[in-house]
């Protein structure tokens, strides 16, 4: 089975930068769409940024300018580049990504466990 694994959450200070990077590992064949969404305590998961095998990108307007989303397709790692953090970017991060399974023709959704970050003073 497919397995999505996020690193790099942690706190840090308003202003400050963090990297993000989630790995997918399994049978895979290949990985088309992949994204990042968050969720805050008591709000409904958003999406933050999206990028296609491709390259091509889609941005919430919250991270936009700040934020920026990358590929390696040879590794089947998604990466996001978090800069000037404010406390309303504060949740738990999930990786996401829509993957065709070598025994598979379709493609299916999976998700990873997430990563906190915390943006306080």
């Amino acid at each position: 089975q497919v397995q999505l694994v996020e690193s790099g959450g942690g706190l840090v200070q308003p202003g400050g930068s963090l990297r993000l990077s989630c790995a997918a590992s399994g049978s895979i064949f290949s990985i088309a769409t992949m994204g990042w969404y968050r969720q805050a305590p008591g709000k409904q998961r958003e999406v933050v940024a999206t990028i296609t095998r491709g390259g091509s990108t889609n941005y919430a307007e919250s991270a936009k300018g700040r934020f920026t989303i990358s590929r390696d397709n040879a590794k089947n790692t998604v990466y996001l580049q978090m800069n000037s953090l404010k406390p309303e970017d504060t949740a738990v991060y999930y990786c996401y990504a829509d993957i065709l399974l070598q025994s598979l023709v379709t493609v299916r959704g999976y998700w990873g466990q997430g990563t906190q970050v915390t943006v306080s003073s």
